[in-house]
């Protein structure tokens, strides 16, 4: 039986295809947002922010999903098929039972697989509603956020250095190289509270006049804010992980030779100069003397070729 492969027929379906394509340089990871067949309040509430602080790059599903089982064998089979429907890298699942009340479970998908997995508890939940700020201060859709991320265990514990990476992958948006001052309008603060527990807060960024060239900042907390009780997590295979992390040889940088960096003197390099052979070089004036030898040694190498003949002719 062969495989029936099907190809775009159309201008549009053509233009989605090649939206899904492979890319040397990737756009921003767009988020799938579900969940699962019990909800609560509470989690509703914080499906519904997250939507909204990434409401320019995200899907979100209403329906209740009974086959979503993220950590057990087979339940991820529907969550792949919803990701690469939508062209979703990313989603975050929220369900709530006795066992795990206000569940939330981020990962991220390679080749519209299960990547990693993060699962966290919610609590202490303050909606964006519940702050009192000046609304001129209210961050833009699509600006790029800061990162502050306090406190020794990103470092030292390998949930929280799990999550941190998730969550930067979940709200930076699309990498870019060059930012405006002007666009940088939001900060995520996430305190390192215990060893499995985090505070996530989202603040707006107040630029003020400092008398210098770079602003003084002040942080005003917009929300939402909560706890992320760390629960469940997995790690991406070790060979799965290597693969994903391949770069295209056409982005692949060449070595300088002879290069180093330095943090203080910044970039440093070595010239190698070949050796002068000073014996060759043409000398612009010539002593005098130099001259008399040469005409000795010719006058040396003359007479020595007549006494050579002289002496083949005596031979003979």
């Amino acid at each position: 039986m062969s495989l029936r492969i099907k190809t775009p027929k159309t201008g549009r379906a053509k233009r989605e295809v090649f939206k899904r394509a492979p890319k040397l340089v990737e756009t921003g990871k767009k988020t799938l947002i579900c969940h699962g067949t019990k909800s609560s309040n509470v989690l509703n509430a914080v499906l519904t922010e997250i939507y909204h602080l990434k409401k320019d790059n995200a899907v979100k599903y209403t329906r209740k999903n009974d086959k979503i089982r993220p950590f057990e064998s087979g339940g991820e089979t529907s969550l792949e098929f919803y990701s690469l429907k939508t062209d979703c890298s990313i989603f975050v699942f929220g369900s709530h039972s006795k066992k795990r009340p206000d569940n939330l479970v981020i990962g991220r998908t390679y080749d519209h697989h299960i990547y990693d997995l993060v699962e966290v508890g919610v609590e202490n939940f303050k909606s964006m509603k519940s702050f009192s700020y000046d609304k001129k201060l209210a961050p833009m859709i699509g600006s790029k956020p800061f990162f502050a991320f306090i406190g020794e265990g990103f470092d030292n514990i390998v949930e929280l250095k799990h999550l941190k990476e998730v969550l930067l992958d979940l709200f930076r948006g699309e990498a870019v190289t060059n930012l405006n001052l002007a666009g940088l309008d939001r900060v995520y603060v996430c305190t390192a509270v215990s060893s499995n527990k985090v505070f996530f807060t989202h603040c707006a960024l107040r630029l003020k006049r400092s008398g210098t060239i770079v602003p003084r900042m002040e942080l005003v907390e917009v929300g939402p804010s909560m706890d992320l009780v760390v629960r469940r997590h997995r790690l991406p295979d070790e060979s799965l992980k290597k693969e994903s992390m391949r770069t295209a040889p056409e982005l692949a940088k060449k070595k300088e030779k002879n290069v180093s960096r330095d943090a203080i003197q910044g970039k440093i390099g070595k010239i190698y100069v070949p050796d002068q052979k000073v014996g060759d070089t043409a000398l612009p004036n010539k002593a005098k003397g130099v001259k008399r030898e040469r005409r000795e040694a010719k006058n040396k190498s003359e007479s020595n070729k007549q006494e050579s003949k002289k002496q083949k002719q005596d031979s003979e």
